[in-house]
């Protein structure tokens, strides 16, 4: 050991110094010092999926043969360690380093073997051992599809049907309740805000199938195909049994892919879960921007509902209170379609036989998935549950709305409803009102049919 806390560590290129008390060695070290570049380590999800993938290949090379038992039992012991994130401050390489993720495969495989070695008394070697029948150019496209996958199972989808119930709850509670519908932000026919809520529902129902859709293409793991695909190096056996170890592990499908080659040379199915994550976020900043319009006000603003107040909304204004969770669903939304155009631009990153945009594309998804899962469940939690429908000022406006001469087309015409519409809205009088004036109908039937709530239900009134 060096006298300033450092201790000597060598590999093929030469001797270097690590702080004594790293269990990692001379790989990550060269990869810290050569890649100053964002101070963000990869992610928690992603280290995680290394040390899963760890494990599974420790498993299955002692199965076959290669790797001596206590070997790999010590070898799973620390890679368990490692996905449990009981080392997370040992993985500090950079998110923006070598294409191929080779710094982070090599870290993975110095600190599981150090504290494999440390376990079984007996020398595990990264390379020899940890890395047996693998290469990072199949071991982090697996860690990255795995992390993926495992992110969208245990936290995004939980969190898009805990939000898509609160809104079937809310929506069920204003059942009857109707407002004026809009298009172009101008005044339509009615709906009711049950109506209005379950097209909400109907986009995450729709965003979930997607991800289950995506999900059978993303769970295809090449590893066994080590460098280019070929398997050189690996028992023909491997990829599969990784792939069912994987699968036990964390009771989530994984299988093996049935061409290595694509899943090493390309990132397509990783592209399409972006896309799919880009849609989730359309569909959410959607819902939070019909919130933010539903709620303005509470006095010159449309004012329908009132959203829980959870913090003053200005330093300088007593009393102003703002759509913070909409506000920040939007900002976080807008980060993972940007997150999108990064993945697509990665994914096209690569010649011949290896995507060389790796470790990007593993944060990215990661975060974006997490962006998504966080802002749905504050989405639920924070406003859904507490929002309160301002009748007065929903009944008000519906009584205005000239619009709902609609109803009247089928008995009067086009153009005398027009006419209606155009005298109601200019004299600030309601529809029906003048609408007696101006047919001769019996109040009564007319009442009937411009009933808001009977208008909500579609079909032809009259006639």
């Amino acid at each position: 050991m060096a006298d300033n806390g450092f201790r000597i560590e060598h590999d093929s290129m030469g001797e270097l110094q690590v702080p004594a008390d790293a269990l990692w060695g001379a790989s990550t070290q060269r990869a810290v010092e050569n890649f100053p570049v964002s101070g963000r380590p990869m992610p928690r999800g992603f280290i995680r999926a290394l040390g899963l993938v760890k494990a599974a290949a420790a498993e299955a090379n002692a199965g076959f043969g290669l790797l001596p038992k206590g070997l790999a039992a010590s070898i799973r012991k620390a890679a368990r360690e490692v996905a449990a994130g009981q080392h997370d401050a040992q993985f500090p390489v950079d998110v923006y380093q070598t294409g191929s993720g080779t710094s982070s495969n090599m870290n993975a495989n110095e600190v599981i073997a150090t504290l494999a070695t440390r376990t079984g008394r007996k020398p595990v070697h990264p390379n020899d051992h940890v890395n047996l029948g693998q290469s990072s150019n199949d071991v982090v496209p697996t860690a990255l599809r795995v992390s993926a996958q495992l992110a969208v199972v245990e936290d995004l989808l939980p969190a898009l049907k805990h939000l898509r119930r609160s809104i079937d709850r809310k929506g069920r509670s204003l059942g009857k309740v109707v407002k004026t519908g809009r298009t172009h932000l101008m005044d339509a026919m009615p709906l009711t805000f049950a109506q209005e809520f379950g097209a909400w529902s109907s986009q995450l129902a729709s965003a979930e199938a997607r991800f289950a859709d995506t999900l059978k293409r993303l769970r295809r793991l090449p590893i066994g195909g080590t460098a280019i695909g070929t398997g050189i190096n690996a028992d023909p056996r491997f990829g599969q049994a990784v792939a069912q170890a994987l699968s036990d592990a964390t009771g989530t499908r994984f299988e093996s892919a049935g061409d290595r080659f694509e899943g090493i040379a390309s990132q397509d199915d990783a592209v399409e879960l972006s896309g799919q994550l880009n849609a989730l976020a359309v569909a959410l900043t959607k819902i939070a921007n019909d919130l933010r319009w539903m709620n303005a006000g509470p006095l010159a603003g449309l004012g329908e509902v009132e959203l829980p107040a959870l913090q003053p909304g200005s330093s300088i204004m007593p009393g102003k209170v703002n759509p913070v969770i909409p506000e920040a669903t939007v900002m976080a939304c807008a980060q993972v379609m940007g997150h999108h155009v990064a993945v697509t631009v990665a994914g096209q990153t690569g010649n011949f036989q290896l995507n060389v945009a790796l470790p990007l594309v593993a944060n990215n998804l990661l975060e974006s998935v997490g962006l998504l899962a966080a802002v749905s469940r504050l989405l639920a939690d924070k406003v859904i549950d507490g929002l309160k429908v301002r009748r007065d000022v929903v009944e008000a406006a519906l009584g205005r709305n000239p619009i709902l001469v609609t109803a009247l087309n089928p008995v009067i015409g086009y153009e005398k409803a027009a006419a209606i519409a155009k005298q109601a809205y200019r004299e600030g009088r309601p529809v029906l009102e003048v609408a007696v004036e101006a047919t001769g109908m019996p109040e009564e039937k007319l009442r009937a049919l411009l009933d808001p709530l009977a208008l909500t239900r579609g079909g032809i009134h009259g006639g």
